[in-house]
């Protein structure tokens, strides 16, 4: 964000406004606040860091829905019920759902019946944002894809593009339904797309994502795949790891332990 824009957003009253909408990934590539200072000099850099999740399945057992209770209540994901209506960020699918491509021959039967962690996969070749007639879903310098939900005009072009199911509409104003509401993140409105954001104004703060800080059993790790000695990277070599339809080429940056 430019000084001048910042001046004028602060003169205005829409400072903290404005820093909460950079932080959320609302403004559009360079318009963005440095997640690591450390890692920066001037600007942020498109492809020095690419943000990635890998979940470990054979620690994501049983009912546990820790991750996705905090994901949505920090993010104000409204319930509709189990309805046509369901707006969902993170949410577990069965196994053959998860990877309906891969090969279930001679597969271990526990692992068949698992319940598979799923959210937006933040492609580094997302789909999604070669659809978006108005540019509202981006991918970020840190290669999060993210929303602009004041740009989002509920084509829902990105829903048809996304080949992972990761969106969800908003058929109805959400905010009638939000059960505590929350003041981390902003509330959406009726008639814009949503998903999963990796966190990102949790990132900026030098925070982990929701959904890994609270996972009992700590199968989620969060790291950047573009840092050779993160923790990501090396569980990554030292485990054979899975990706959602990895055959349409779109390179997820969600990679999963069976």
């Amino acid at each position: 964000m430019s000084q001048n824009r910042r001046e004028f957003l602060k003169k205005a009253g829409l400072g903290a406004l404005a820093g909460l909408g950079a932080a959320a990934g609302l403004f559009p590539a360079f318009a963005l606040e440095q997640t690591d200072m450390s890692n920066f000099t001037d600007k942020p850099v498109p492809g020095k860091v690419r943000w990635g999740m890998l979940i470990d399945t054979r620690k994501c057992l049983g009912n546990c829905t820790e991750c996705i209770v905090r994901c949505h209540h920090d993010h104000n994901v409204p319930d509709f019920g189990k309805s046509k209506n369901e707006v969902k960020w993170i949410w577990k699918s069965g196994y053959e759902n998860a990877f309906p491509t891969a090969s279930t021959q001679f597969q271990n039967p526990e692992v068949l019946e698992r319940q598979v962690l799923t959210l937006c996969n933040h492609c580094a070749e997302p789909p999604c944002t070669k659809a978006c007639p108005t540019e509202a879903t981006f991918k970020r310098w840190d290669g999060i894809v993210s929303i602009d939900y004041h740009r989002c005009i509920g084509c829902r072009f990105c829903m048809a593009a996304c080949p992972y199911g990761s969106r969800s509409f908003n058929w109805l104003d959400p905010r009638p339904n939000i059960k505590e509401l929350s003041t981390a993140y902003p509330t959406r409105m009726r008639g814009v797309v949503e998903k999963c954001n990796f966190c990102s104004e949790r990132l900026v703060k030098n925070e982990l994502p929701a959904c890994v800080e609270s996972c009992p059993e700590k199968a989620l790790i969060f790291g950047d795949l573009n840092k050779p000695d993160s923790e990501i990277r090396k569980l990554l070599a030292a485990n054979e790891t899975m990706q959602r339809k990895p055959e349409l080429g779109t390179l997820p940056s969600v990679f999963y332990i069976i």
